[in-house]
């Protein structure tokens, strides 16, 4: 196999040769969001990518988000780096499931976090983000009826933050939940001037303790616009790439799971989903342009629906 800067240099010839562009969560390994020309959040990646005229687009994030590349980009060619990279939180609401509980509830409007499959977005009236559910949930009426999914932690927060009392699915994001109060005390007492930011999807607890809460694209934008230099992170340790590369006169200090899944303690908290996603991946998808995304239509007309409803909304 090719060396890393060789595998980097082949990538993005065979970008020009394919008219491809690559796509990058902030949760990727560094190589992989330094040879992207768009790094982002999942939605926001996905609106870019439908914006360029470029015929195919490698999505190097989890299956869900090239799912959602290819509702927003229907004529072009996805590309998953590895189809086996799945998501905890969108693993944790079904369809069929949600199908059921909806008619257990009749009369109820189905929330669903971005983070999930195009067959649950099928199911779902408005599609949300971290960055804009309160924004969304703000503009229903006040007695409407709500189910918010899957995300626990981030439909709680917004009932706090909203007044409202919506039905929560009782989902999680395996990383975003294995953050404690513990450990950020703990740090807070080595930087004690460091400022904490917390990701939505952390369990009330933790965002009790945070000064800033949000999403990814949230807590970047304040750490760039910040006067502060030391940043207690919660969030996936991906991210920590993109602020030290945009901020690199600052100090990022990730914290760790609680216990990680070997059971040991480790510096960081990882998805190790994102991280199947590889620069050997990448060039030989592109080069073989498989495995590709499809989404059965009917499945594709109905879960584009909530994802337009959100962008009237918000």
């Amino acid at each position: 196999m090719l060396k890393t800067e060789d595998l980097k240099a082949e990538i993005r010839r065979m970008c020009e040769e394919k008219d491809a562009i690559i796509l990058a969560h902030y949760y990727t390994i560094g190589d992989i969001q330094d040879i992207a020309d768009f790094v982002g959040d999942s939605l926001a990646l996905a609106r870019k990518a439908a914006e360029t005229d470029a015929k195919i687009m490698v999505m190097c994030g989890v299956h869900f988000m090239a799912e959602t590349c290819k509702l927003l980009s229907p004529d072009k060619m996805v590309l998953c780096p590895d189809l086996e990279a799945g998501c905890s939180l969108a693993d944790s609401c079904k369809a069929e499931d949600l199908k059921k509980f909806k008619a257990e509830h009749p009369g109820y409007q189905v929330i669903s976090y971005v983070n999930t499959t195009a067959a649950v977005k099928a199911l779902t009236d408005v599609v949300v983000t971290s960055g804009n559910a309160k924004k969304v949930v703000d503009q229903l009426p006040k007695d409407a009826k709500l189910i918010f999914g899957p995300d626990y932690n981030l439909g709680n927060y917004i009932n706090e933050v909203t007044g409202r009392e919506m039905l929560l699915w009782n989902g999680g994001c395996h990383v975003h939940e294995r953050f404690s109060v513990e450990k950020i005390i703990e740090l807070k007492k080595q930087y004690p001037e460091a400022v904490v930011m917390a990701h939505l999807e952390c369990k009330a607890p933790v965002l009790a303790v945070a000064d800033v809460k949000g999403s990814t694209a949230t807590m970047l934008n304040y750490a760039q616009q910040s006067d502060k230099k030391q940043f207690i992170v919660a969030t996936e340790a991906g991210i920590l790439h993109e602020m030290q590369r945009t901020c690199p006169d600052k100090e990022f200090i990730p914290v760790p799971p609680e216990i990680s899944e070997s059971g040991l303690e480790c510096s960081c908290n990882e998805c190790q989903y994102m991280k199947m996603n590889t620069l050997e991946k990448v060039y030989n998808c592109l080069k073989n342009e498989n495995p590709q995304i499809e989404i059965d239509p009917e499945i594709a007309k109905e879960a584009v629906k909530p994802i337009e409803r959100m962008l009237e909304l918000s």
